[in-house]
């Protein structure tokens, strides 16, 4: 059974890679996102992310099913509000019966959460505020 949250509150991967953990999967991938200093010349200083809760979650309930009906698990936990750097803002877990199928469906959830869920960031940079999803 999935678990999807988007919220303020901190991400705390050791508990998440917990709803990961079954003896029916043989595999288990897992995405970090972190919020990083450089974007080559670019330096920012923090990330303010805002969503439009009720779409993003219909959205990663969407990303999810197709997963799940194959029989594998999905845990995404995405962060709102301010972050410094190196805070965490993203994570996404897949367990599956096998380690090839965990990675193809983890890249297949971040990828997917970045083009189609409605999670903006405001990224506050040395030189100026830029916006960006």
């Amino acid at each position: 059974m999935h678990y999807l949250k988007i919220s303020d509150d901190p991400i705390n991967v050791d508990a998440l890679y917990q709803k990961l953990v079954d003896p029916q999967y043989g595999g288990i991938d897992m995405f970090v996102g972190t919020v990083r200093q450089w974007t080559g010349s670019i330096q920012t200083t923090k990330i303010t992310y805002s969503a439009y809760q009720p779409m993003a979650e219909r959205q990663l309930e969407k990303i999810a099913a197709p997963i799940e009906a194959q029989g594998g698990r999905v845990v995404v936990a995405h962060r709102t509000g301010t972050l410094e750097l190196t805070d965490i803002a993203v994570f996404v877990g897949v367990a599956a019966v096998h380690r090839a199928e965990a990675f193809k469906w983890c890249q297949h959830v971040i990828d997917t959460l970045k083009h189609e869920v409605p999670i903006w960031k405001k990224e506050y940079d040395t030189d100026k505020v830029r916006w960006g999803n």
